[in-house]
Order: structure tokens, then sequence, then C-alpha cells
């Protein structure tokens, strides 16, 4: 049996872990042959591949990022250095020249997508859900989602610290596009009192009064708000746009945005930081270690038993497959009757409703 591993998309931690867990399970219990394709499918296009044995994934668990690289702009079904061709019948036949069996694609929305369209055209696929925001369908959890919470958390703690110190609104803008899972756990974590997502367009009046009763006592305000996240009256704010890529809109700045308007609305001084990479980076979480290891070993059973077309998940507590159809263009989004937008109305925060 010979594998590749493949990471696509943006990185997180976890994805070392993963690919740690694959590699050791597919050597050890099957004898198998395993190789990393750098850069994600690039590595399937330009031909740049490594072989994972158990010295080179020895010592990897903590690592943040991949060791493989990745990248989140290269789509084989419209190649960015190749003015959008399809190069899929290339990346097949670089599949076949390295005899390879079968392709774990780890990675999110976008690398689902394009995992699902290759195995259509028969390529045997194994997929694992890697993403910060976990929003990934029919999956409860994705690894890298809990380091990046954690680094939330303790943004907020620290800017709290300041906030009391010198009486002001501190704002902490977090990842999420369409779903708010970072912002909302993050917020919660981190004692925010206002959390504000791209599932419940907010009212600019409401978070202002919101901080103005908060002026005298207890003289802070501390907002938690996803990138996302945007005013009912208005839609999403765009920092750059990118002609070449499957995912051509770059958010950021919604925190500074917000920041000014509410300074022309209170008395207390206003400050926004954007938290940005930061939450992708560094060690994972002891939960994400062993989620992702759990995730990387359940994949290798997969492959194993000749279950292609199937992405690792986590339901109800336990691991199982689901289809890659399935989750393919699918996006998982906070639910507004989740229990922790009934427990943030019951702790008095605003949602900015």
């Amino acid at each position: 049996m010979h594998i590749g591993i493949l990471t696509g998309g943006g990185d997180c931690p976890g994805l070392n872990a993963v690919i740690r867990a694959v590699s050791l399970a597919l050597i050890n219990e099957c004898g198998a042959k395993v190789s990393g394709i750098r850069q994600g499918f690039l590595g399937l296009i330009e031909k740049r591949t490594l072989e994972l044995d158990s010295l080179v994934v020895s010592g990897i668990l903590a690592q943040g990022g991949t060791i493989l690289g990745t990248h989140n702009r290269c789509d084989p079904f419209h190649y960015f250095a190749a003015g959008g061709a399809d190069v899929s019948a290339q990346l097949l036949a670089y599949v076949a020249e390295l005899q390879l069996d079968a392709v774990v694609v780890i990675g999110g929305d976008g690398t689902m997508a394009i995992a699902e369209r290759l195995s259509r055209l028969g390529l045997p696929v194994v997929g694992v859900p890697k993403t910060i925001d976990n929003d990934l369908p029919l999956t409860e959890r994705s690894f890298g989602f809990d380091s990046a919470v954690a680094v939330v958390a303790e943004a907020l703690d620290r800017l709290a610290t300041t906030a009391r110190s010198h009486g002001r609104v501190m704002i902490a803008e977090t990842m999420g596009r369409y779903a708010g899972w970072i912002a909302l756990e993050g917020g919660i974590a981190g004692a925010a009192d206002v959390i504000l997502l791209p599932e419940l367009p907010y009212e600019l009046e409401a978070v202002a009064e919101f901080c103005r009763a908060r002026e005298a006592e207890p003289g802070y305000t501390l907002i938690c708000i996803a990138e996302g996240a945007h005013p009912r009256d208005a839609g999403m704010v765009v920092h750059q746009k990118l002609k070449d890529s499957p995912d051509p809109l770059r958010l950021g700045g919604v925190g500074a945005v917000l920041a000014h308007q509410l300074q022309e609305r209170l008395g207390s001084e206003v400050r926004s930081t954007l938290l940005g990479h930061v939450q992708r980076g560094g060690t994972p979480t002891a939960f994400d270690r062993i989620l992702a290891t759990q995730f990387g070993s359940y994949a290798a059973q997969l492959l194993k038993h000749g279950r292609f077309g199937r992405m690792v998940a986590l339901q109800a507590g336990a691991l199982t497959d689901v289809s890659l159809a399935e989750v393919a263009g699918g996006n998982r989004r906070v639910p507004l009757d989740h229990p922790l937008l009934q427990a943030a109305h019951g702790l008095g925060l605003s949602l900015g409703q």
C-alpha cells in the first residue's frame, strides 16, 4: 500500500498531529509506504513529494503549522498558474506515476470540495476535517478550533485588564467569515460583555446603548466580534479581493470600523485589536492534539478497509465518517437556538440586538 498525504487551505494547530497519526498507523499496522505531498494540491501538480517514515514524523505532535506546507489558492480545476485552466488530468497522471493507492486530504470546506470532485474522477480519497472556524458540515468539531478559541480567550483576558485600568471599550476581532463559532466560544471563555456574530446582524445603536450603560459602572466594556459580523443595514467589511483565488474575499477591519462608530457615540475611549493569524499559529492544545490523533488514526482505518470518498467526523462525541459529497460546498453556522446563545442571554451579554 502506498498512501499520499496533503494539507490544503490555511494552516492551523494540529495538522502535524494528523500527519503523524496517519503515517504511523499505516506504517505499523499495514507496512505501508507513505508519501507527503508538499503545499497541498500544488504538490500533485508540480510534483513535489517526500517520504514520510517513522523518523520523519517523530517529534512533530506539538508543532504548529504543517511540515508539508500548504496552499490556499491552488484549485486544480482552476489552476492559478495556468490562467484558471483545469489541470486535474495532469494531477491524476502524477498520482498514477507515484502509484498511490489513495490520498488523505486534510483541510476545510474548499479543500473538501476539491477532494470530492477528484473522488468523482476516480481518485481514492479520505478526508480529515481541519478548520479553526469549526464550520464544516456533519462534524461537531474540527481540530484547530480549540486552539484558536484558547488564543481568543487569553487575548480577552489581557484586554480586560487594560479596559478596566483605563475605563475603555476594548474590541477584539476574531476570524470567522460566515460562522461565528470562534467569537462565540472565545467570547464566552474570555468573559466578553458583547459578542457579535455573522449569524446575527447587529444594531449599532443597541451596542452603543449597552456600552453607555456600563460607562459609570463597571466603567468598561469588552467586545468580541467575528470578522464576518456586520450591521443589519450593511454588508461585511472586505479588506481585499483576490481575482485568482477560489475564496476571493479577504475580510478584516470590522473591529476598527466598529471602534470608529462607537467612539462618536460614547464618552469612553474605544480601542480595537485585530487578532488575525495569531489564532492560527503556535502549538495545539492538548484537546486538539488528541482529536487530531484520533482523526488520523480513524482515517488510516478507512484506508485499510478501502472506504474511500469519506471524511472523518465527530458526531455525538463519537468518531464516524460521512460522505464527501454531503460535505462539499456546505457550511456549518451557529444555530440561532444554540445553547451557548441562550447562555449568553442568561449572563446578560449583548449580542447586538
